[in-house]
C-alpha cells in the first residue's frame, strides 16, 4: 500500500518486484491474459489506489487476484481492499492458487464470462440529472 491520501506515488519499482516474485499460478495465468489473448488488455501487479493488482484490465474495471496463504490469515483486509476497489468502480474476481494450478480452463472461463459484463459504473460519479 504505497501512498496515501489523495496524491499517491506510483511505485513501479515495487511493482516490478512483484511481477518478478511471481508465484506459479501467477505465471500461468499471465499465459492467458497476456498480449489481449482474451480480447482484453491486462497488465501484471498494477497500482490501483492503495494496492498493488495481481491482474488488472483497465478498460474493463476488472481485477484478478489470485490468493494464497497470506490471504487466510488476514481475510478482513481481503474485504477491506475489496471494498475500497468496488467503491472506485473496479469489479474484483477472486481466484485460489490451487483453482488456477489444477483447473486453468475453469478460471479462464470464469473471466471471459466477467469481460462480457458491462463495466461496473463508479458510484461516486453523480450521473446526470440525478
Amino acid at each position: 500500500m504505497e501512498g496515501t491520501g489523495k496524491f499517491r506515488v506510483r511505485n513501479t519499482a515495487r511493482a516490478r518486484e512483484l511481477r518478478h516474485a511471481a508465484t506459479p499460478a501467477e505465471r500461468l495465468l499471465w499465459t492467458y491474459l497476456a498480449r489481449s489473448q482474451l480480447g482484453a488488455k491486462f497488465s501484471r501487479q498494477m497500482p490501483v489506489e492503495a494496492f498493488f493488482a495481481d491482474f488488472l484490465c483497465r478498460e474493463r474495471k476488472l481485477i484478478i487476484e489470485l490468493d494464497g496463504h497470506s490471504h487466510d490469515v488476514q481475510p478482513e483486509r481481503d474485504i477491506y481492499r475489496d471494498r475500497i476497489l468496488e467503491e472506485a468502480g473496479y469489479r474484483v474476481l477472486h481466484f485460489t492458487n490451487s483453482e488456477v494450478l489444477g483447473n486453468v480452463e475453469g478460471v479462464i472461463l470464469s473471466i471471459q464470462l466477467a469481460l462480457q459484463e458491462p463495466p461496473t459504473p463508479n458510484p461516486s460519479r453523480k450521473r446526470e440529472g440525478s
